[in-house]
C-alpha cells in the first residue's frame, strides 16, 4: 500500500516505559474515534509497514499510549520515534457537508476568493499548534490561508474548488518585495489529512 492510498493520522513521539510501548500523537479532530483501531501503518524508511495493535489508550487529548505486536523492548521501540502514522483512505467516512473537509482532499483544489475570483491552487495544508493553514500557490508565491469558517466557508468537491474570503491585505503580505513579516511555518507536520474544519 502506498501513501497515495492512505492518509496520515499523526506520528510517534517517544517510547513509554520499558516494555516497548510507544506514544502516538494523533493529529485528528477527535483521537477517541481511533481508540478501537486494531492495526496501523508506520512509515519506516519511506515505506509503509503494517503493525497490529495489542492495546491503545488515549491520554491527554491527542496522545495515545500504544503497544504494538512483536515490539516488546525499549530498544525495539526506539527505532519508531519520529515515524509517521497512516491509515487507508478507505477507512474514512465520506463528508457530505460542504462546510467541512478532510485536509488531504483539498490538495490540488483551486482557490476562489469571494471578491478577487480565482487565485491559485492548494499545494499543502500545515497543521500548527495554534492555527491550521492552507498553502496556496499564488503567482509564484506561497500564500498561507488560516483555516476557519469565516475565511474558508465552503468547499465545492464537484468542481475541485475551495471558497475563501481572504482578509484584506493578506495577499500583499506574501507578494510584496518588502514583505519580511511573512508568518513562519515551523509546524509539527503537513496535513492531511484527517483533520476537518
Amino acid at each position: 500500500m502506498t501513501k497515495d492510498d492512505c492518509y496520515q493520522v499523526g506520528h510517534i513521539t517517544k517510547t513509554h516505559g520499558v516494555n516497548g510501548e510507544l506514544v502516538f500523537f494523533l493529529d485528528v479532530d477527535d483521537a477517541k474515534e481511533y481508540a478501537d483501531i486494531d492495526s496501523i501503518l508506520i512509515e519506516v524508511k519511506g515505506q509503509l509497514t503494517p503493525y497490529f495493535i495489542e492495546s491503545i489508550s488515549i491520554v491527554k487529548g491527542s496522545r495515545a499510549i500504544v503497544a504494538l505486536e512483536d515490539v516488546e523492548t525499549i530498544e525495539q521501540a526506539e527505532r519508531f520515534i519520529g515515524s509517521g502514522l497512516w491509515l487507508p483512505l478507505a477507512n474514512l467516512e465520506p463528508i457530505d457537508d460542504e462546510t467541512r473537509f478532510y485536509f488531504h482532499e483539498i490538495i490540488g483544489f483551486r482557490v476562489l476568493d469571494a471578491e478577487k475570483g480565482p487565485l491559485g491552487t492548494v499545494t499543502a495544508v500545515y497543521t500548527m499548534a495554534t492555527q491550521d493553514l492552507i498553502a496556496m500557490d499564488y503567482a509564484g508565491h506561497e500564500v498561507l490561508i488560516p483555516i476557519n469558517s469565516d475565511i474558508v466557508p465552503s468547499v465545492n468537491r464537484a468542481q475541485n474548488q475551495i471558497n475563501v474570503v481572504l482578509p484584506e491585505g493578506l495577499l500583499e503580505i506574501y507578494t510584496s518585495d518588502t514583505g519580511n513579516d511573512k508568518p513562519e511555518v515551523d509546524g509539527d507536520e503537513e496535513a492531511d489529512d484527517t483533520d476537518e474544519d
